[in-house]
């Protein structure tokens, strides 16, 4: 006959082992975003500081995107001056840019994304009028530069809007059709900026600009939604995907990597000057970095916001109502 108890004293009873958290998930999401701002904030006030203010930063835009010899502007001498016009006149089209939010509305009405929907139209508005602020307020110093004019364009408002409705889709869809819309959105916003330079409208560093106010916009807008008390952070589990279709977005991807260097790149070398080839790739080259970055920071957020409704259903009866039935 045993003594003591059986029973341990002081122990904690054994269970389970907790699984450690995930280092990403430590984090919340809206912080992450936070940052992500922060640092887009800084690099386009690098941006505007080192290309607008300082006579280095002039002088690189001046050799990228050369003045034409007629005329004092910056439009280049090349066959597709006419394609970058037209360009510019079917995105900058009112009625293309409103049928193009309703149409981010509707994805989010559809998928019960209405506040998400809303946001985004918020942040291509907002980039908009930002870009137009900033290039109002903005002074470009003359430094006695002879590719250089005292007039400032820096950001580009059609980068910067293309930017913005690229990443308001991100929204509201799901993980999976932000990262089948990212490569072909990227090549989109990629096309405009090449177009503003191609047709004398902006220099390289107003593209840049553009894309990083875009950016630094829709993680502002972001945090705030996903810090919205009921919205789901799913932590890249059910957003990962399947190993196979990992493979398929990746190997589409590099197909249309493959087509741009192999056919586009040697096209518009042939057609444009070497110093507006580096900064169409250059930029091109950022925007789809930058997108990329925005679509793997939000790959497991879902902006599911709850809109407030009222309830309809009746209180349940108090204690007392139910011992006096």
């Amino acid at each position: 006959m045993s003594i003591g108890s059986s029973y341990s004293v002081g122990r904690p009873t054994p269970g389970p082992a907790r699984p450690l958290p995930h280092a990403r998930a430590a984090v919340p999401m809206g912080l992450r975003l936070l940052a992500a701002a922060l640092c887009g904030l800084v690099a386009l006030a690098l941006t505007a500081a080192v290309f607008v203010r300082t006579y280095p930063g002039q002088w690189l835009d001046g050799v990228l995107v050369p003045r034409a010899e007629r005329g004092g502007g910056y439009e280049q001498q090349t066959v597709l001056v006419g394609p970058a016009r037209s360009v510019l006149a079917t995105f900058g089209d009112p009625a293309l840019l409103a049928a193009l939010l309703g149409v981010v509305l509707l994805v989010g009405v559809l998928r019960r994304r209405l506040v998400a929907g809303v946001v985004g139209v918020g942040i291509v508005v907002c980039a908009v009028l930002v870009a137009g602020a900033v290039k109002s307020a903005l002074p470009r110093p003359d430094l006695q530069i002879g590719s250089s004019t005292t007039h400032n364009s820096f950001p580009s408002g059609h980068v910067a809007a293309a930017t913005a409705l690229l990443l308001a889709f991100m929204l509201v869809l799901p993980g999976w059709g932000r990262r089948w819309l990212a490569v072909p959105g990227a090549a989109g916003v990629s096309v405009i900026g090449s177009a503003t330079m191609i047709a004398g409208w902006h220099r390289f560093s107003d593209v840049l600009g553009g894309v990083l106010l875009g950016v630094t916009l829709f993680c502002l807008a972001a945090a705030a939604l996903a810090a919205w008390p009921g919205d789901r952070d799913a932590a890249g589990g059910s957003d990962g995907g399947s190993l196979w279709r990992r493979l398929t977005e990746t190997a589409a991807g590099l197909v249309v990597l493959v087509w741009a260097l192999v056919v586009v790149v040697p096209g518009l070398a042939a057609s444009v000057q070497r110093g507006v080839l580096i900064a169409i790739v250059a930029a091109a080259a950022s925007t789809m970095f930058l997108v990329g970055a925005v679509v793997f920071l939000v790959r497991s957020s879902d902006f599911a916001v709850p809109v407030p409704s009222r309830s309809l259903e009746q209180p349940p009866p108090s204690t007392e109502t139910r011992n006096n039935s």
